[in-house]
């Protein structure tokens, strides 16, 4: 494209001042240096618009410069694919990994000196752990040769659980200890996801409720909501039962003393007959009781008694006299 500059000027004169010339030119060659600056874009524009068969390409001219750039450094290009998928990155910093819920119980047997004694000091370490005793069941041998037990029943916070442990291993020898752990992550995802389908299907059905509609249809849609329902609360029950579990762990513990090795001394003669002569006044007294009780109870029934003896004496009287034979009187002779 050709641009073409016109510029009026009146007739040449002499000018006695050369100075005034080289500035002018100097204007005049300025003026033109920008004129051509702001046609060649214009230029640009129009050859790219008047393409072959029409088409206008507007991308062309970026995509050879783009081609004629140098690449980007791999940090640039690192930073680029970063900022391209912001929410990938988002998504993936709000989705942690899901820790899995285990449902622990520890068993945990130990030897002491005293049972009592250990006994207070479990209760001690449970409460400091925060804690809670179940149950608790002493038996005592009925000689020296056998082992006094004591078991405990302990749930503790699960993550109180190893700390536990170790305090109640330092109240003497430890014989047998074992843990073991139940994944419950399935199956408490699972009955949530049951759950939350129940609680929409519960929202339908009242929505289907407030309709009008016949009375069967009404019966019909009350019962299925309470089956829905009935689903709902034994579903969160064993979702209750399961973070429980999951929350605090049981502890089985068994408190056991050590077998003494002397006997115990076998008591002496006297006592021996002072404990015979006791039980021997005892049953004496017990069986005085007895008769004298069962005196009572006979008075009590007397009258019975009198009856029926008047009965049986009056029934063999009557058949003695039944068994007697009629003796028949000799007739004269004729």
């Amino acid at each position: 494209m050709k641009t073409h500059l016109k510029i009026n000027s009146p007739p040449h004169k002499p000018n006695p001042n050369p100075a005034n010339n080289s500035t002018t030119r100097f204007a005049v060659a300025v003026f033109l240096t920008l004129s051509s600056a702001i046609a060649l874009p214009s230029c640009g524009a129009a050859s790219t618009s008047s393409a072959p068969g029409g088409a206008a390409s507007p991308s062309s001219g970026q995509n050879e410069v783009a081609a004629s750039a140098p690449p980007p450094p791999p940090a640039a290009q690192a930073v680029g694919q970063r900022s391209k998928t912001p929410g990938a990155s988002k998504k993936a910093a709000e989705t942690p990994a899901t820790r899995p819920q285990l449902i622990k119980k520890a068993q945990l047997s130990v030897v002491v000196k005293s049972i009592d004694a250990s006994s207070k000091s479990v209760t001690n370490i449970v409460e400091k752990q925060q804690g809670d005793i179940l149950g608790f069941q002493n038996q005592k041998p009925p000689n020296s040769s056998v082992r006094q037990t004591a078991s405990v029943q302990i749930r503790v916070p699960q993550e109180q659980l190893e700390t536990t442990l170790e305090a109640l291993a330092k109240l003497g020898t430890v014989e047998n200890r074992s843990l073991t752990a139940e994944d419950v992550t399935d199956q408490l995802v699972d009955s949530e996801a049951t759950l939350r389908n129940l609680r929409k299907s519960e929202e339908m059905v009242l929505k289907i409720m407030e309709r009008s509609g016949s009375v069967g249809d009404v019966l019909k849609v009350s019962q299925e909501l309470s089956n829905i329902r009935e689903s709902i609360e034994r579903i969160d029950a064993q979702l209750k039962s399961w973070r429980n579990q999951v929350a605090y762990s049981t502890i089985s513990l068994t408190l056991q003393t050590a077998v003494s090795a002397q006997p115990t001394p076998e008591p002496s003669l006297g006592l021996r007959v002072q404990e015979t002569w006791g039980k021997a006044t005892h049953s004496v007294g017990e069986l005085t009781l007895g008769l004298f009780g069962l005196g009572i109870w006979l008075l009590a029934y007397s009258p019975y008694f009198l009856l029926i003896g008047a009965a049986v004496y009056g029934f063999n009287r009557f058949k003695k006299q039944d068994s007697v034979p009629t003796i028949q009187e000799p007739k004269p002779p004729q």
